[in-house]
C-alpha cells in the first residue's frame, strides 16, 4: 500500500510541475511577444493579385506579352494548387514609398519555392523556407522580398511560385520593422507551442516508461507526430542539425508525420473510450479512418499526388466528428474519460474546421489561426494527459478498494478470513525467528444461532456488529482482529505472554455482558466464550489455533460466559491453573 500511495504522490506530483512549467512557458511567450501589428493598407487594400494558369519562360512575362492573360483574384492571398508552377501578378495601387524599407512578405509558405521579379531588377530574388533559398535574417512566417526601391503606383512584381501543396498564402508589403516586429510575435509562440508538446511528449514517455500503461505509449507518438508535423510545416524543422536538404524539402514528410500522428490519434482513442465496448459501430467507424489514414501513408511513400492532402484533410474531419459524436455519448452517461475528451477536443474540431475551410474553401483563414490551431491540440494534449492520470488514479482507487473489501470483513470492519490466517502465519514465523511471545484469543457468542432463529439474520448482524465494536475497541492498536467464520473471531497479540492473553480475553467477555444490547427496541443479554492460546516452540500457526479451539470449546462445556486457556510452556502450567 505505502508503494502504490508513493507512485500515485509521483504522478500528481509530477503532472503539477509539468502543469506549472507549460503554463510559465506560455507565459513568458506571451509576456515576451509583442503585440500583433495591424495590417497597414498597402498590405490588403492597395494591392491587386493576378494569377496566370500557365509558366513561359521569364522574358515573356517581363515585356508584358502576357498582361493581358492574368486574372484577378477577389482577395490578396496567393492560392496555390500544387503542381506546375504558375505565375502571379502583385501591383500595388498607390505610391509604396522607399523610405520605410518596405518588403513584400507571402505568409505561410509551407513548402513553396517562389523567385520573385522587381521592377529595380533584372535577376530574380528566390526564397523557400529549407535549403539554399532560405533566408534566415527571417522568421519560418513567411518569405520576405526586398522592395529597396520601394513601388509606384501601378508597379508590378511578378512571382514565379512552385508550391507542393494547395496551401493560400497572404501577401502583404510592410516596411522592415513591422516585419521584425510580426517575426518575434511569430517566434514566441511557435516556441512556446512547440516545447509546450515536446514537454507534453517527455511526460508521456515517462508515465509510459514508469507504468507500463500503453495508452501513454499512444499518446506519446500521437503528441510527438503533431510536434513533428507543425514544425515540418512550419519551417521550425530546419533548425534541427543534420537533416540534409533533401529530406526537408521532400514534400511526403510532413504529410507522412501528419498521416502518422492521425493515425496514432484514432488508435489512443478508441483505446482511451474503451469505444470497442461502449459504442462498437463508432469505433469501427474510427477505425476504419484509421485504415484510410494507413493507407494514405503506403500511397505517400511512393508518390505525392494532390488528392492525398484533400481525402486525409477530410478524414481527419470525418474522424474528429465521430469522436465528438462518442464524447458526447459519453458525457451523457456519465463516463469521466468522455469529459476529457469532448472538451479538449471541441475547441480542435471547430478550428479545424476553419483550417480546412481555409485551405479548400474560397476565402482565407484568419491569421491568428496558425497559431490557435497549433495550440489547440497543445490544449488537448493536457486535458487527455490529466485524463490519463485521473483515469489511473480512479483504477488505483477501485483496486485499493477491492483490496480492503477481500481484506476486511463489510460486516464487522474486522480482517478477513484469508487475512487473518496470512497474518497469523507471518506472526508465527516472526515470534519464532526473533524468540517472541505470541498469544491467540479465539471467541464465540454464546447462542448466537437462537437470536438468528427467533429475531431473524438482521437483528443477529447487527448483534455482531456492535459486539464487534465493543470488543475490538478494548484492543491496543497493534493487535489484529479477524473474523473467522460466523459468529467466531480471532484475536492476534503479538509480544504478549499467556497470563496478559488471559487478562485481555476476561476483557473482552466483560466489555460485551457489562450491559445488554439493543436492537429493534429489543434488549439481548449477550455473552461470550473465549479460548487463550500461547505459541510454544516450534509450534505451527495451525496448531497454535487448534488449541485456542479447544480451549474455546473447554469454555462452552464448562457453562459459556468464561474464559479457558492453553498455555504454550510448562512452566506456566501453575500459573494457568491459578488463573482458571
Amino acid at each position: 500500500m505505502g508503494g502504490r500511495s508513493r507512485q500515485g504522490n509521483w504522478n500528481s506530483g509530477s503532472l503539477a510541475w509539468a502543469l506549472m512549467l507549460l503554463l510559465t512557458v506560455l507565459s513568458c511567450a506571451t509576456l515576451a511577444a509583442p503585440k500583433a501589428p495591424t495590417a497597414t493598407p498597402a498590405a490588403a487594400s492597395q494591392l491587386e493579385v493576378a494569377r496566370l494558369d500557365q509558366d513561359p519562360v521569364p522574358a515573356r512575362i517581363l515585356t508584358g506579352e502576357f498582361d493581358g492573360r492574368f486574372v484577378l483574384v477577389p482577395e490578396t492571398v496567393v492560392r496555390e494548387r500544387g503542381g506546375a508552377p504558375r505565375w502571379w501578378r502583385i501591383t500595388t495601387k498607390t505610391d509604396i514609398p522607399a523610405d520605410g524599407q518596405p518588403h513584400l512578405v507571402l505568409t505561410s509558405p509551407h513548402q513553396a519555392r517562389v523567385e520573385a521579379w522587381t521592377p529595380d531588377k533584372v535577376l530574380p530574388v528566390t526564397r523557400s523556407l529549407y535549403g539554399p533559398d532560405a533566408d534566415p535574417g527571417f522568421s519560418t512566417r513567411g518569405l520576405v522580398f526586398p522592395l529597396p526601391g520601394g513601388l509606384a503606383a501601378g508597379e508590378a512584381v511578378y512571382l514565379r511560385v512552385h508550391a507542393t501543396s494547395a496551401m493560400p498564402m497572404e501577401v502583404r508589403v510592410e516596411p522592415l520593422a513591422r516585419v521584425h516586429r510580426a517575426d518575434l510575435v511569430h517566434v514566441a509562440w511557435r516556441s512556446a507551442i512547440l516545447v509546450s508538446l515536446l514537454l507534453l511528449s517527455v511526460l508521456a514517455l515517462g508515465f509510459w516508461i514508469g507504468i507500463g500503461e500503453r495508452s501513454y505509449g499512444y499518446l506519446l507518438l500521437t503528441l510527438f507526430a503533431q510536434a513533428a508535423f507543425f514544425a515540418a510545416v512550419g519551417g521550425e524543422i530546419r533548425m534541427v542539425p543534420g537533416l540534409p536538404d533533401s529530406v526537408l524539402m521532400d514534400p511526403r514528410i510532413p504529410r507522412l508525420i501528419g498521416l502518422v500522428g492521425a493515425l496514432a490519434s484514432v488508435v489512443f482513442l478508441v483505446h482511451y473510450l474503451d469505444l470497442r465496448d461502449r459504442h462498437p459501430l463508432l469505433a469501427r467507424l474510427l477505425m476504419g479512418c484509421g485504415i484510410v489514414f494507413g493507407a494514405l501513408v503506403m500511397v505517400t511513400l511512393v508518390a505525392t499526388p494532390i488528392w492525398i492532402a484533400h481525402l486525409a484533410n477530410l478524414t481527419l474531419l470525418v474522424a474528429t466528428v465521430i469522436v465528438m459524436v462518442a464524447a458526447a455519448a459519453g458525457v451523457l452517461r456519465g463516463h469521466r474519460a468522455s469529459y476529457f475528451v469532448f472538451f479538449s477536443w471541441l475547441p480542435m474540431l471547430l478550428l479545424l474546421a476553419i483550417s480546412i475551410a481555409g485551405v479548400t474553401g474560397p476565402w482565407n483563414a484568419p491569421a491568428w489561426l496558425s497559431h490557435a490551431f497549433p495550440a489547440s491540440f497543445v490544449l488537448a494534449g493536457l486535458v487527455l494527459m490529466i485524463g490519463l492520470t485521473d483515469t489511473l488514479q480512479q483504477l488505483r482507487r477501485d483496486r485499493d478498494h477491492a483490496s480492503r473489501l477481500a481484506t476486511f470483513d463489510g460486516l464487522t470492519g474486522a480482517m478477513s478470513r484469508p487475512a487473518i490466517e496470512a497474518r497469523l502465519k507471518a506472526a508465527v514465523e516472526e515470534a519464532h525467528k526473533g524468540r517472541l511471545p505470541l498469544s491467540v484469543v479465539f471467541f464465540d457468542i454464546d447462542h448466537f444461532k437462537r437470536i438468528n432463529d427467533d429475531y431473524g439474520h438482521r437483528v443477529g448482524d447487527s448483534c455482531l456488529k456492535i459486539i464487534a465494536l465493543r470488543t475490538r475497541n478494548r484492543l491496543r492498536t497493534y493487535d489484529l482482529f479477524g473474523r473467522w467464520g460466523g459468529d467466531e473471531i480471532v484475536v492476534l497479540l503479538p509480544d504478549t505472554r499467556f497470563g496478559e492473553a488471559m487478562g485481555v480475553a476476561e476483557n473482552l467477555r466483560s466489555a460485551v455482558n457489562c450491559r445488554p444490547l439493543s436492537i429493534d427496541r429489543h434488549l439481548f443479554q449477550v455473552t461470550l466464550s473465549l479460548g487463550v492460546a500461547e505459541l510454544a516452540p516450534g509450534e505451527t500457526a495451525e496448531d497454535l489455533l487448534e488449541r485456542a479451539d479447544a480451549a474455546l470449546y473447554a469454555s462452552k462445556q464448562g457453562g459459556r460466559d468464561r474464559v479457558s486457556g492453553r498455555p504454550g510452556h510448562q512452566r506456566e502450567l501453575a500459573q494457568a491453573g491459578q488463573t482458571l
